[in-house]
């Protein structure tokens, strides 16, 4: 997950299930590789980090808030978001709120780092690693779309992501387009 200034090539595959103009909400969005990303696409962007000079650099991208999710309040509380992304974070006490902030209809783009990767790079503490299935386990109520769970390259690292739509009602798969840029989507790699 190399992201060299550059959106999550994951976000970037998926974006078309995105709702556009939608409410995306970036969560520990660091400098904002992918707020910048998703507001030239046309979304509103809100996005989280702990950080204040990442929030400072980020701040030009949407409505950026400096907040300590893992030890303070949800900022967002009883707010609805039409996706939400989150690339190299984990805090699993934060991952039913996360999916509870989710519309109908709305769209969970997750990447982060899983079991295996403390072999070839950070992290290596096995509080910020997936293991094995553990996104589709938090997605049992939701739509998987796509699922990946590997090894990596450049730099060499192990990935688990997902991409999961909270259902709607009177929706069926059949809404949910696979990647156009492959030619369909992957549940594993």
């Amino acid at each position: 997950m190399n992201d060299r200034g550059q959106a999550s090539a994951w976000l970037q595959a998926w974006a078309h299930l995105i709702p556009n103009p939608g409410t995306v909400l970036d969560v520990a969005c660091g400098r904002g590789r992918n707020a910048r990303w998703l507001a030239e696409r046309g979304n509103t962007v809100i996005g989280v980090d702990r950080d204040p000079e990442a929030v400072a650099a980020s701040a030009a991208y949407g409505e950026i808030i400096q907040a300590d999710i893992e030890n303070g309040p949800w900022p967002f509380a009883g707010r609805k978001f039409n996706a939400l992304v989150v690339t190299k974070y984990l805090w699993r006490p934060l991952m039913p709120t996360l999916l509870e902030s989710l519309e109908p209809g709305g769209v969970l783009v997750y990447e982060t780092f899983g079991v295996g990767n403390e072999q070839y790079n950070t992290p290596r503490n096995p509080d910020f690693l997936l293991q094995p299935g553990e996104l589709l386990r938090w997605c049992a109520d939701l739509d998987v779309v796509a699922y990946e769970h590997g090894f990596r390259a450049d730099p060499d690292h192990i990935v688990q992501r997902v991409v999961a739509v909270r259902p709607r009602e009177g929706g069926s798969f059949s809404d949910y387009r696979l990647n156009p840029q492959n030619g369909g989507g992957s549940i594993c790699e």
